[in-house]
C-alpha cells in the first residue's frame, strides 16, 4: 500500500487494496487492447476488464483495470479522467475503493505473474530460479514399473522445491508446490507421458509461486526498488543446505493441504467497490 510521499510495499499477490483499481466508464465497442496500452503507459498492469453496460445505463461499455501499486492507479487517474485518448468521446475515471464491509481474501499470483511483477521491477537479470528437487509421491515408481502392470486409473502426484535468488539484494527464499492428477486409462504410454509431464510443470509453477510469496518490493517515490525478506512467510526450508532439504522432506509427513497456497482465481463486481461520488456525478450530468 502506498504512503503518501512515502514507499510503497508491493507482495506477490493478487491486488486487493484500496485504490489499486480504476474504474473506467464511457467507452465504445473494441476498446479493451487500446485501453490496455494506454494505461500501460502508467504501470505494470495486473488485469483490464471489460464489461457492457447494464440496460438501465444505455448503450456502451465500463472497464476495471487493476494496477499493481496504488501510486501508478492514481496518476494514471489524474492524466486519463475526461481525456479522449483513442476515442471520439472523453472517459471518465475514478478510483475504486475497498467496501469496508467486503471481506478481502489474499490470493497468491499465479508464477507467470510473479515473472511479469519481477522483471517490471528488478529487471530480467535481477533475479533468478533453479529447481532443488522433483520428486514422484504418487505411491509408486513410474521408472521401474511396467505401464501393463498399473490399474487403468491412477492418481500422479509429484512435489517440487524451487529456490528464488535476488543477487543484487542478498535475499533468497524456497517454496514448496504439490500438483495431481489422475491418468484414466495408466495402460495407455502416450496419456501417461503427457499426464506425467503436466503434473511436474505444474508443481514447478506452484514451487516457484511460493517462493516469491516471501519476497516484498519496497517501491521509492522516485522509482528506485528495495528488497525486504517477507517475516510473516519465514520458513525454516529457507535456511537448508540442498541436502538438509531433501532429507527433510524424505523422513517427514509432511500436510500436503498446507503447501498448496489459494492462487488466484478471482472475478471481480463493482458491489465490491466504492467510487468518488463527485467523479461518478460528473460523469452523469456530462452524459
Amino acid at each position: 500500500m502506498a504512503l503518501a510521499g512515502g514507499p510503497e510495499v508491493l507482495g506477490f499477490r493478487v491486488p486487493a487494496e484500496s485504490g489499486q483499481a480504476l474504474l473506467v466508464w464511457g467507452l465504445e465497442e473494441g476498446a479493451e487492447h487500446s485501453l490496455f496500452s494506454a494505461f500501460s503507459e502508467f504501470g505494470l498492469l495486473y488485469s483490464v476488464r471489460v464489461h457492457r453496460n447494464a440496460a438501465v445505463a444505455g448503450p456502451g461499455y465500463y472497464a476495471l483495470v487493476k494496477f499493481y501499486s496504488a501510486r501508478d492507479a492514481s496518476r494514471a487517474q489524474r492524466a486519463c479522467h475526461r481525456q479522449r485518448l483513442f476515442q471520439k468521446s472523453p472517459l471518465k475515471v475514478c478510483i475504486c475503493t475497498r467496501q469496508k464491509t467486503f471481506k478481502q481474501q489474499v490470493l497468491a499470483l499465479r508464477s507467470y505473474k510473479c515473472k511479469e511483477l519481477a522483471n517490471y521491477y528488478l529487471g530480467f537479470n535481477g533475479w533468478s530460479n533453479r529447481i532443488i528437487m522433483l520428486q514422484n509421491i504418487s505411491g509408486f515408481d513410474l521408472e521401474n514399473e511396467e505401464l501393463g502392470g498399473l490399474p487403468e486409473r491412477r492418481c500422479l502426484k509429484y512435489l517440487c522445491v524451487v529456490e528464488v535468488t535476488l543477487p543484487h539484494h542478498g535475499i533468497c527464499t524456497r517454496g514448496l508446490g504439490v500438483a495431481e492428477a489422475c491418468v484414466e486409462n495408466g495402460r495407455d504410454p502416450l496419456e501417461f507421458v503427457m499426464k506425467t509431464g503436466n503434473v511436474q510443470k505444474l508443481a514447478v509453477e506452484k514451487a516457484l509461486s511460493a517462493a516469491f510469496q516471501k519476497i516484498l518490493l519496497i517501491v521509492l517515490e522516485n522509482g528506485k526498488v528495495a528488497v525486504e525478506y517477507n517475516s510473516a512467510q519465514e520458513d525454516p526450508i529457507d535456511s537448508l543446505t540442498d541436502e538438509e532439504l531433501k532429507g527433510l522432506i524424505q523422513v517427514n509427513d509432511l500436510s500436503l493441504e498446507q503447501l498448496n497456497l489459494e492462487e488466484e482465481e478471482e472475478e471481480e463486481f463493482l458491489s465490491d467497490f466504492s467510487f468518488d461520488e463527485e467523479h461518478l456525478l460528473e460523469g452523469r450530468q456530462s452524459n
